[in-house]
């Protein structure tokens, strides 16, 4: 289980709790994290009673059906519900997951629901994505070439292609970053599993001229070496990549190029 960054000086209370409909059989606690920094309360945990057979089977079902039918404040991202955007990238059951593919069935007992570990919390399910947006765009995610533009198109054979299976599947959702206890210490300095993954992504792609620059980029105790290969990111990545192997990837191409 990570640990959740609490505001200064609180604590987590006890918030209220919502009886299911009468008659209903099938029935689920939703222990959910609410947070409002404007209203200077504690963050609190309030709990919802959910009816199964009247819920879709995902988490983000039952938090659609709470925001929808008990509570309208209740605050989340979401978008896709496929597993393909990201929006709902959050902590359940005390592990970083995605609410849209993380089925009610595979949880035993109460459903805990908090916000991505150490990161400020905008509202209730809300994560602040302001400094990892800034860390990625450091990484300057597009092609860099210095080859005139070809007339259509930049080609790549299959073999190359293939080099970026694992690599462009990551969806940004930053559950790998956020289970990192190095990011949560060192988030200011340290680029983190999937800011680094797509630094991959871009010295991996053959079309790109610009690796030795990447590198140079990279090139630092701490974007780069936090890294203590403790497989975090690898095991609760929703998408099944593997960053940890994407930073050694890295690491092994500094090697090379010093050697």
């Amino acid at each position: 289980m990570v640990e959740i960054a609490l505001p200064k000086n609180s604590r987590i209370e006890r918030g209220a709790v919502h009886a299911a409909r009468p008659g209903a059989k099938r029935v689920r606690s939703f222990k959910v994290y609410r947070f409002d920094p404007d209203s200077g309360r504690n963050p609190r945990l309030d709990t919802f009673a959910i009816d199964l057979d009247d819920c879709g089977p995902m988490v983000l079902d039952a938090l659609i059906k709470i925001k929808t039918e008990i509570d309208s404040g209740l605050t989340f991202r979401r978008s896709c519900r496929e597993g393909v955007c990201g929006s709902c990238a959050m902590n359940i059951d005390g592990g970083n997951t995605l609410a849209c593919t993380q089925a009610i069935e595979d949880i035993d007992g109460d459903v805990l629901v908090y916000p991505l570990p150490h990161m400020h919390v905008i509202k209730d399910l809300v994560s602040d994505f302001t400094q990892f947006w800034a860390q990625y765009e450091s990484i300057e995610p597009w092609l860099r070439t210095e080859s005139p533009p070809p007339e259509r198109e930049q080609r790549q054979d299959p073999a190359d292609r293939a080099k970026l299976d694992g690599l462009w599947e990551c969806i940004l959702c930053a559950c790998c970053s956020t289970s990192c206890p190095s990011y949560w210490w060192n988030s200011d300095r340290f680029l983190g599993p999937a800011v680094l993954l797509q630094a991959y992504r871009w010295l991996a792609d053959s079309r790109d001229e610009n690796a030795g620059e990447r590198l140079d980029q990279l090139e630092d105790p701490f974007r780069l070496y936090r890294c203590h290969t403790i497989m975090n990111c690898t095991n609760t990545c929703p998408k099944g990549l593997n960053p940890a192997q994407a930073i050694g990837n890295i690491k092994r191409l500094m090697v090379e190029r010093d050697a």
